[in-house]
C-alpha cells in the first residue's frame, strides 16, 4: 500500500497492484507530458502533468464507484482503468492529436495490448473489459467515458487549479453523491445544479484556457512543426505514444530552417501575431467552418502567402475546436421518468445555443509580416460561405 500526496483531492491511495502499474515505464511517462501542453506559456502555473491527472481521476473513479456501491472486484476494475485511460496520450497531449489519424483512446488500446500493461492488467482482469471501459462502452463506461464523467470532473479541477483561473470550480460532492447505475449512470433530479455548474465551468474554460487566443497561436505553431517532423519521419505517428515533451522539444531543436526557427520561437516565446478573427456567431453557418478541409485550409495559407509574397509556411489558418456539449445529454432521473439534462434546464438549453459565442477562426503570422497583411481582406481567401 502507497499515498500519494495530490495537489488537489490530498491523499490518494493506491494497492500494491495499482502500485505495479504505475511503475511501469507506460505509466511512468505521463510524468513528461504536460496535461496542458504550452499553455504554460500563457499561464506560468500550467505545468500539471497527464499522471497527475491520472492518479486524480482514479480517486474520483474509486469515489463514484462506492457511491454506487459497486462490488470490490467492479472497485478495483473502474480504478485501474481510470489510472491508465490517458497512457496513448501522445507529446502536448491534445497538442499533438492533430497530426496524426488515430486518437488518443484508440493509442491507449494499442499500448496496452503491446506493452506489460496488458500483461499486468490480464492477472486480475479481462483486459476487453478494461479496454471497453476506457472507451467508454457498457454501463461501467460512463464513469471513464461519458457525459458527465470523472475524467472530466478531474481535469476541471485541475486545470483550473493550475492555471489560477477560477471558472473550473465544481461540486464534485454533489454530483459523485447523485449518481446511480443502470444501463450507464444517470443523475437524480437532485444533481441538476451540479451538472449545470459543471458545463458552465467547461463553457468559460474554453476561451479562458483550452481556446485562449495566445494558446492556440502557440499549438499551431508547435503543429506546424509536429507535423514536419512527421513527414520527414522523425517522429513514428504510430508509436507516438513512446514519446514525451522533451523528446520532441529536442528532435524540433535539432532540425535546421523551419522547424528549427519557429522551436526557437516558442522556446523564448516569440510567437505569431494574430492577423485576422472570424467570430463564429456572426457566420450565418458556424459548422461549415469546422468543415473546412484540410486541402481548402492549405490553399487559403498558400494563396494568402502569395498574396504577402512570404512562404506558405508563415501563414496558419487556424480553426477553432468544435464546442461539442455532450453533457447535454445526461440521462436525468426526474419523478420516476427519464429525461434529458437539456429538457430539464433552461441553462444548458441556453448554452447550447452559446456556445459558438467564443469561438472564431483566426490567421496568424510572424510579426515582421503582421503590418502589410492587414492590408488584405482574408475573407475573400477562406472558402467558406458568408
Amino acid at each position: 500500500m502507497k499515498f500519494v500526496r495530490d495537489s488537489v483531492h490530498g491523499d490518494l491511495q493506491l494497492d500494491d497492484f495499482e502500485v505495479r502499474l504505475v511503475d511501469t515505464p507506460e505509466i511512468q511517462r505521463l510524468r513528461r507530458i504536460k496535461q496542458l501542453g504550452f499553455t504554460y506559456l500563457v499561464y506560468p502555473g500550467a505545468n500539471h502533468t497527464r499522471f497527475e491527472h491520472s492518479i486524480g481521476t482514479m480517486y474520483l473513479a474509486s469515489r463514484l464507484a462506492l457511491n454506487l456501491e459497486l462490488d470490490d472486484e467492479t472497485h478495483s476494475l473502474v480504478r485501474c482503468s481510470a489510472l491508465i485511460h490517458d497512457a496513448g496520450h501522445g507529446p502536448f497531449s491534445h497538442v499533438s492529436e492533430g497530426g496524426i489519424d488515430n486518437s488518443h483512446e484508440e493509442l491507449t488500446s494499442k499500448l496496452i495490448k503491446e506493452s506489460q500493461l496488458g500483461d499486468i492488467l490480464s492477472e486480475k482482469f479481462s483486459v476487453k473489459e478494461i479496454l471497453r471501459v476506457i472507451s467508454g462502452q457498457g454501463p461501467l463506461g460512463d464513469i471513464i467515458s461519458g457525459e458527465l464523467d470523472v475524467d472530466r470532473m478531474d481535469y476541471l479541477l485541475r486545470d483550473s487549479y493550475y492555471t489560477g483561473v477560477a471558472y473550473g470550480i465544481i461540486d464534485v460532492e454533489r454530483l459523485l453523491s447523485n449518481m446511480k447505475l443502470e444501463n450507464g449512470l444517470i443523475l437524480h433530479g437532485k444533481g441538476v445544479q451540479a451538472a449545470e455548474s459543471m458545463l458552465l465551468a467547461r463553457y468559460f474554460m474554453y476561451p479562458s484556457v483550452y481556446q485562449h487566443h495566445t494558446t492556440r497561436i502557440v499549438n499551431s505553431m508547435f503543429r506546424r512543426c509536429l507535423a514536419k517532423l512527421l513527414e520527414k519521419g522523425v517522429i513514428n505517428p504510430q508509436g507516438i505514444y513512446h514519446y514525451d515533451d522533451i523528446d520532441v522539444i529536442a528532435a524540433a531543436r535539432a532540425e535546421k530552417n523551419y522547424v528549427g526557427e519557429v522551436m526557437e520561437r516558442l522556446d523564448n516565446r516569440q510567437l505569431y501575431k494574430r492577423v485576422y478573427s472570424l467570430k463564429l456567431d456572426e457566420v450565418d453557418h458556424p459548422e461549415e467552418i469546422f468543415q473546412m478541409s484540410p486541402d481548402s485550409i492549405e490553399k487559403s495559407e498558400a494563396e494568402i502567402a502569395q498574396e504577402l509574397d512570404v512562404d506558405k509556411d508563415f501563414i496558419l489558418v487556424d480553426v477553432p475546436e468544435y464546442p461539442t456539449f455532450h453533457e447535454m445529454t445526461t440521462p436525468v432521473s426526474v419523478n420516476g421518468d427519464t429525461v434529458m439534462l437539456g429538457d430539464v434546464s433552461n441553462l444548458v438549453r441556453a448554452l447550447k445555443d452559446a456556445r459558438f459565442n467564443h469561438a472564431d477562426l483566426c490567421i496568424y503570422i510572424p510579426e515582421e509580416y503582421a503590418e502589410q497583411a492587414l492590408k488584405i481582406n482574408f475573407l475573400d481567401y477562406l472558402d467558406i460561405s458568408h
